[in-house]
């Protein structure tokens, strides 16, 4: 299997596309991605900071 680069997709996102990008890269299931981050969220944490840190620093794909 081979790994794609970290990139936003352009389709199959929710919000910006960081969960499914995350899932590409490390071929999850973009779902599981996004269930572990919403879990994260209920410990303290700056998890909002990084997801918006990457929606902006991520690149879109192609």
């Amino acid at each position: 299997m081979t790994a794609t680069t970290l990139a936003r997709p352009r389709h199959n996102r929710v919000i910006a596309g960081v969960c499914a990008g995350i899932a590409a890269r490390f071929g999850l299931r973009p779902l599981t991605v996004r269930v572990l981050f919403l879990l994260s969220c209920l410990l303290p944490g700056p998890q909002f900071l990084i997801y918006l840190a990457l929606w902006l620093l991520l690149p879109q794909e192609p």
